[in-house]
């Protein structure tokens, strides 16, 4: 129950800054690598809206300011019993953790691509930190031969 009321304070969810990736070369190119990064950023914002939002909703359901839905009831008995709400699950990278593990996992992965956008490519890579590591595959093999 303690997990549940520290997710639902909020402060840790924001969007990672996409426009800060967007910065091209000299000769106006945009790396495999800076295109992959754009996309897996667009994936975890992806799933922090749908985090956030579900977790403002279901504050206010619990406070009786709207009814809870089908949906939103499904997410609270999942925090009930430790695990990831289905609504989460299905727009997140594959995990068999449970809530716990998972939102420290997701915080990390978040805190490695920010760190990335912030501070330039690091000196190594946490492959499956990635909701695609395929992608980054190919994008490291096509940086190479540009």
């Amino acid at each position: 129950m303690i997990l549940l009321m520290n997710l639902l304070n909020l402060s840790w969810i924001d969007k990672l800054d996409i426009e800060r990736v967007l910065t091209p070369d000299i000769k106006d190119h945009i790396n495999s690598l800076t295109i992959m990064l754009m996309q897996e950023t667009e994936r975890f914002n992806k799933l922090l809206i749908i985090i956030k939002t579900s977790l403002e909703q279901l504050k206010k359901a619990i406070k009786g300011f709207v009814v809870m839905s089908e949906e939103l009831e499904n997410v609270y008995n999942a925090f009930l019993n430790n695990h990831v709400p289905e609504l989460w699950a299905r727009n997140a990278y594959p995990s068999l953790k449970s809530l716990a593990s998972w939102v420290k996992d997701l915080i990390m992965r978040c805190c490695f691509i920010d760190n990335w956008i912030n501070n330039g490519p690091p000196k190594s890579f946490w492959l499956s930190g990635f909701f695609f590591p395929q992608g980054f595959l190919t994008g490291t093999h096509l940086s190479s031969t540009d």
